[in-house]
């Protein structure tokens, strides 16, 4: 018996494919530093903590297939903050950002239609295209210009009578780069000029480390019918578990489209949605702190990584990734050896003992529709405290080094 062909061509996560090796180098007592996944190490704000042991419900039922009125409801204050203008009813909730992302794609591309990402792009984009027969056109950008957009005919080369969408992360994952207002304005008027779905993922709005204001997708005019807001609450609050998140948008009729779907899945998670309701609670001190955190942690890795010879990291404007250039000659080997076959001692806090130490990152190639482009990048996330930090570029540093010399030695 053989699987389907759209499962052989689903290609696995950069993210997560070296999950196995990780797990072994644990096994053996190595210490693995994640800087792989986007899994915050700060603690999930406590009015959520609150909430799940204050639940009081006696039957844990079906919550609407739209998601709770009172969780929509409030999330209209919290994007009017934003200068985002909603109703509840433009607000559907999904499980996760990347069930969002998979319902828009259903609703709005047929097999065969063409969708623009900018490249390099979060690998699941292009995974959930494969997932619906929809073919994925990349704008190459590049780490030379910190992945600034390229001029508006790089776009229009894409273009074909399949084009059905552009889709955008802003701030960016995996480069961590804030598109600029007359970044967003290029894309608004591509948008309209060939009629085109403007799907935008906006889950790092919080994470901008620029003077540079944050435009969202919604603060274009003229394309409020074409715009799909693509959220979540997992990176925000620290509470990638609980699985909410949000497709918002004006256009009736995808909202429509959407509902079948949700309405097949019958409902988003019950208690992610009430942790994700008493979240938007949270104080802003709580924010600023996360904010502060986050910023301080950027600026020790980058100019920890810049200082490691042969590599380069340009300085992420937003969100909490990095795009490395490393001075290997294939990243997909280099990130499992280090998993299989390295480690390196580091002394544990206040104590003279040591423990074998290794790292895991997320190769480049996985991020980019031609593999070749990411062949010298990896993504890291500075989501691990400045101690962790500080070793793991130790450990990189070491491993550079014993990888080089491996490398001559043929």
């Amino acid at each position: 018996m053989n699987i389907s062909l759209r499962a052989q061509s689903m290609p696995e996560s950069p993210i997560r494919k070296l999950a196995k090796y990780a797990d072994a180098a644990k096994r053996a007592g190595v210490h693995v530093y994640h800087l792989n996944i986007g899994q915050p190490d700060i603690a999930t704000p406590p009015q959520a903590i609150e909430a799940v042991k204050n639940f009081n419900q006696d039957i844990l039922s079906y919550s609407p297939s739209q998601g709770l009125k009172s969780l929509r409801t409030k999330m209209v204050s919290y994007y009017a903050d934003y200068g985002i203008d909603l109703s509840p009813d433009e607000i559907i909730i999904t499980s996760g950002g990347s069930e969002a992302i998979m319902f828009a794609y259903m609703s709005c591309l047929n097999p065969g239609d063409e969708i623009i990402v900018t490249d390099p792009s979060y690998a699941n984009y292009m995974a959930f295209a494969i997932s619906c027969g929809a073919v994925v056109k990349s704008v190459k950008t590049k780490i030379e210009d910190g992945f600034k957009l390229p001029p508006v005919e790089e776009f229009e080369k894409q273009i074909t009578e399949k084009t059905r969408a552009i889709l955008i992360c802003n701030p960016n994952n995996p480069t961590g780069y804030l598109y600029t207002k007359q970044e967003m304005r290029q894309i608004r008027d591509l948008v309209k000029k060939y009629k085109l779905y403007l799907i935008s993922d906006e889950v790092y709005r919080e994470f901008i480390y620029t003077k540079s204001p944050y435009i969202s997708a919604c603060h274009l005019e003229g394309i409020e019918e074409n715009v799909i807001l693509v959220d979540s609450v997992s990176k925000r609050y620290s509470e990638c578990g609980i699985r909410i998140g949000a497709l918002i948008t004006k256009n009736k009729a995808v909202r429509e489209a959407v509902m079948k779907f949700c309405q097949a899945r019958l409902s988003p998670p019950l208690f992610g949605q009430v942790v994700a309701e008493a979240s938007l609670s949270t104080p802003e001190e709580y924010m600023l702190e996360v904010y502060d955190e986050y910023l301080t942690r950027r600026n020790f890795l980058i100019d920890k990584l810049n200082q490691i010879p042969g590599v380069f990291a340009p300085a992420p404007t937003g969100a909490f990734y990095v795009m490395v250039q490393l001075p290997v000659d294939d990243v997909e080997r280099f990130c499992k050896w280090c998993l299989t076959d390295f480690s390196y001692p580091i002394k544990e806090a206040d104590s003279d003992e040591t423990h074998p130490a290794t790292v895991m990152m997320a190769p480049g190639t996985g991020f980019y529709t031609d593999p070749e482009d990411g062949r010298h990048q990896v993504r890291m996330a500075y989501v691990l405290n400045k101690t962790d930090l500080a070793n793991a570029m130790i450990v990189l540093r070491k491993a550079l080094e014993a990888y080089a010399e491996i490398s001559k030695q043929g």
